[in-house]
């Protein structure tokens, strides 16, 4: 990371710190705590987007997730095929 670091002291339970340290690997905990929480911002602003546009266009119904969702899986099983015919 070329961004300046911090030393910050937070509070979590053991078994969860515990579990963190056990899969943090040779990067190490705080890396680990790090990426988790970069992840974690990164949904609360899609969290955010979201809102916004329900609160301009309306609640995304269910019907049009799933056709979001079945183009997506298209879209992958084509990737897929396609990749293999390259081979």
């Amino acid at each position: 990371m070329s961004d300046p670091t911090g030393k910050y002291s937070i509070t979590m339970p053991r078994d969860i710190a515990e579990a963190a340290r056990a899969r943090s690997g040779p990067s190490g905990l705080s890396a680990y705590v790090a990426a988790a929480v970069a992840r974690q911002i990164e949904r609360d602003n899609v969290d955010e987007l979201i809102q916004v546009a329900e609160a301009e266009h309306g609640p995304i119904t269910d019907e049009e997730v799933q056709a979001l969702r079945d183009q997506l899986h298209q879209a992958r099983r084509q990737q897929t095929q396609g990749g293999a015919n390259a081979a």
